[in-house]
């Protein structure tokens, strides 16, 4: 069942879980998550990530995941992730994607603002969501897929300077009518070379200032505690990609080391690495959705 990501994120901030949004840069990735999401009879978000046009073009895969989340027998979102192309964007919602993000978070903020707001403009015309940035999220130098380089802690004058402000997120949001608002308080897009180290509390400051879903970018890596924490303060979207892909090359390198001199087919490659990220996605979603599968 295709639906946008503002019915989605609605019902989740509603009952306190979070809905997995899962980059699916090919047809096995797309078949992992949606068949994942419907042994959980969880609502779940597909994405495709502007950075892996070099895989994938999004007119080659939005179709296959738009026809995926059509038939579904869970809510399903079509989104767009990291679009930092306003054309891109534009095309994703001519397509058919139910939710696009808007990312002008490297930008100054005035232009962050200004952009956003002509964005959510045409997106809610044509009856899509929008989500946007704000504050600067981490990325690793491994897997980190940003099209950034590694961006730390080391990067800032302090950790005020990159997490997001309240106060300022109460301004963009009011000012340009954002579905939902990826903030940054500490996670990591890609591997964790180290222990994350995260504030929790500003999830609730800013939550206290505007009530609107917010997103968690780097959500690989985060332990369960974590995890659940950051939903009961307000996180209703995590985005999960480098670990599942991560468990699915793992299990290829696994199966076909126990090969040995066997002869080793391409589709039992494919059949084995789409298992592991299937399973590997379960086990996130069931601690995302916690709070509606216990």
């Amino acid at each position: 069942m295709l639906v946008t990501m503002k019915e989605i994120l609605g019902d989740a901030k509603e009952k306190k879980y979070a809905v997995g949004a899962f980059n699916v840069p090919n047809l096995e990735s797309i078949q992992a998550v949606i068949s994942a999401a419907e042994e959980l009879g969880v609502p779940v978000i597909i994405q495709h990530a502007e950075v892996h046009e070099n895989l994938i073009s999004m007119q080659e895969i939005g179709p296959i995941m738009l026809d995926y989340a059509k038939r579904a027998s869970v809510p399903v979102c079509v989104h767009l992730d990291h679009g930092a192309s306003f054309d891109l964007c534009v095309q994703a919602i001519r397509l058919g994607f139910t939710s696009v993000m808007y990312d002008a978070s490297a930008k100054s903020y005035e232009e962050n603002f200004e952009e956003t707001k002509e964005m959510v403009k045409i997106a809610h015309a044509a009856g899509v969501s929008v989500e946007a940035e704000l504050g600067h999220i981490f990325t690793s130098a491994v897997g980190g897929g940003e099209g950034r380089g590694a961006v730390g802690a080391d990067d800032f004058e302090s950790l005020e300077d990159c997490y997001t402000d309240p106060d300022t997120a109460k301004a963009f949001v009011e000012g340009t009518d954002v579905d939902a608002l990826a903030i940054s308080f500490g996670t990591t897009h890609g591997v964790y070379l180290t222990e994350p180290k995260l504030d929790l509390n500003r999830i609730t400051e800013i939550k206290n200032k505007i009530d609107i879903p917010f997103v968690m970018h780097g959500g690989s890596g985060v332990s369960d505690e974590d995890f659940k924490t950051s939903i009961q303060n307000g996180i209703t979207k995590i985005n999960y990609y480098t670990y599942s892909s991560m468990a699915g090359g793992n299990k290829v390198r696994e199966f076909i080391n126990a090969a040995g001199d066997e002869k080793v087919f391409f589709h039992d490659i494919i059949a084995a690495g789409k298992e592991a990220m299937k399973e590997n996605v379960k086990a996130a979603m069931k601690v995302f959705a916690s709070s509606i599968l216990d």
